[in-house]
């Protein structure tokens, strides 16, 4: 095996893991009712209480990549991610995103932003939503200010 080859293998493992990472960190914030989804919703707990704002996830698929006013949206949630010191990913598979934030009974409509808030500092801590930080991290590093994370399929 080459170097590129291992190099590759590497980035597409920790593609993969950061995938499952964040479904985990999804899933424990619905189980203690830690995720605000919806653009407007994200926007109003952004703007009372952006200290209670942990992680933030966007995602659009190619039905939504035309529609202006939710790329506006997505800049200003953006930007007020970045001057909070808000680690934020983009996802492109809102269904995915849906299924997994959303219950079996409604099918969410505004699964286009997704925070996991904390309302208590230090409420509760998760491994993979620390992985997923320091996964925002390398990426800015990277000049990567919006990383793209696959989520896996069922």
């Amino acid at each position: 095996m080459t170097f590129e080859e291992i190099a590759s293998q590497k980035a597409a493992d920790r593609a993969q893991s950061t995938g499952k990472a964040l479904e985990e960190v999804l899933l424990t914030a619905k189980e203690n009712r830690s995720l605000t989804v919806g653009v407007y919703e994200s926007a109003k707990v952004m703007n009372i209480d952006p200290d209670s704002v942990s992680f933030c996830v966007l995602a659009v698929d190619e039905e939504f990549e035309c529609d202006v006013a939710l790329q506006i949206h997505f800049t200003l949630i953006q930007s007020f991610c970045f001057d909070n010191d808000i680690s934020i990913v983009r996802v492109s598979d809102t269904q995915r995103l849906s299924e997994i934030v959303g219950d079996k009974a409604t099918q969410l409509e505004d699964a286009h932003c997704v925070l996991i808030t904390n309302q208590d500092e230090g409420s509760w801590e998760d491994p993979a939503l620390e992985k997923l930080h320091l996964f925002c991290e390398e990426s800015r590093r990277l000049n990567d200010w919006v990383p793209e994370v696959n989520l896996p399929a069922r």
